[in-house]
């Protein structure tokens, strides 16, 4: 998916199943809970002003116009839905509702996303149907790959092919099941090297005359504006949604005004595609870090030097954030400056800080 210009987020609760994928431009790599929580509702907002827009445009136009292919990589899908669950328990206020907001938005993508350019590949140990949510869930996977299962395993998600095929231990040998019969393939084996190699060449956004490739962190750009007067309501300007979707004005000028969507949506997007609402507007925090689902610290939003940042909000050395901002990829970007300081934002150093790559603890070598 990277390799033909895809935007992809790694939910990675275990954090370290796809080191190749750190750092890489078009990849949002979680792995703390919080984020991973956020992160799906964020994906919700997302595929629901995606709708939104796919139905102002019209049955004419280019369904590349509502945005670019987005995958949603699960890992370890049993762990994290149990720690979603427990996350939920433990910030939920009185009278929010039982299920958890991110389970909800995971649902509307796998039951909605595929005609809005959202799709989800999952990865499981045993994907019961108690582990996803529901058998009504675990429906809604049109393409099945097994390997190295269990006689239960096959049962329970391959039924409708009979007999189950042996199982092998042929390194990369798995069943492919579609459309109710099973093909015995190689999966290729790539080295983190390899797959690092694969995912950044291929298609790039100067391709298509729709880049499918968002643009890495711009300046401030403000995705609405408010009405001069009573009789001329907001829209979203031209440049501006050109912007957001990564066209030009002149690609989009054929296209109508998208219907003004509610400020959370606006924001939400801002947010998830690094377009950042300017710092001189207040109003205009993200609802990710004011909801009652995830109230932020009152010094998140704050704007910091790295020594400040060390000396009072994180548990690393002055020296050892300077390392990470030359030589790490994810390293936040500066919202401001200071004379010569760069300044970061805190929420953002400290989002950073919890999703970092963490050494496993023993042993990944099964030889």
């Amino acid at each position: 998916m990277l390799h033909h210009g895809s935007l992809v987020f790694v939910l990675d609760t275990k954090r370290i199943s796809h080191p190749w994928a750190h750092g890489l431009d078009g990849v949002t790599y979680c792995r703390d809970i919080a984020d991973i929580h956020d992160q799906l509702i964020e994906l919700g907002q997302i595929g629901r002003l995606r709708t939104r827009i796919a139905d102002e445009l019209g049955i004419d136009a280019d369904p590349k116009a509502i945005g670019p292919r987005v995958l949603i990589l699960l890992e370890e899908i049993n762990a994290t839905m149990k720690q979603l669950a427990r996350y939920w328990e433990k910030i939920r206020e009185s009278g929010g509702p039982k299920v958890s907001p991110a389970v909800d938005a995971l649902n509307e993508i796998l039951y909605m996303g595929r005609q809005l350019r959202m799709h989800v590949l999952l990865v499981a140990q045993s994907a019961t149907a108690r582990a996803l949510g529901g058998p009504e869930v675990r429906e809604q996977f049109a393409t099945r790959i097994l390997a190295r299962y269990s006689v239960n395993a096959w049962r329970m998600l391959a039924p409708e092919v009979h007999p189950a095929p042996k199982s092998t231990k042929h390194h990369g040998r798995a069943q492919v099941v579609i459309g109710g019969s099973a093909r015995e393939t190689q999966v290729l084996f790539f080295t983190e090297t390899e797959a690092r190699e694969w995912a950044t060449t291929g298609k790039k956004a100067a391709d298509s005359p729709k880049p499918a490739v968002l643009p890495t962190r711009p300046g401030p750009v403000q995705l609405h504006k408010p009405p001069t007067s009573d009789a001329q309501p907001a829209a979203a300007p031209a440049d501006s949604f050109a912007d957001a979707w990564s066209t030009t004005a002149t690609e989009t000028a054929a296209v109508p005004d998208p219907v003004p969507e509610p400020a959370a949506d606006r924001d939400f997007v801002a947010d998830a595609w690094g377009l950042k609402p300017s710092a001189a507007d207040p109003g205009d925090a993200t609802p990710a870090a004011t909801s009652p689902a995830n109230p932020a610290p009152a010094d998140d939003d704050q704007a910091v030097g790295l020594r400040d940042a060390a000396e009072h909000h994180l548990p690393y050395t002055l020296s050892a954030l300077r390392y990470a901002r030359a030589n790490d990829r994810t390293f936040p970007k500066p919202v401001d400056k200071r004379g010569a300081e760069l300044l970061y934002r805190v929420g953002d150093l400290k989002k950073w800080a919890r999703n970092r790559p963490r050494a496993a603890t023993g042993t990944t070598d099964l030889d």
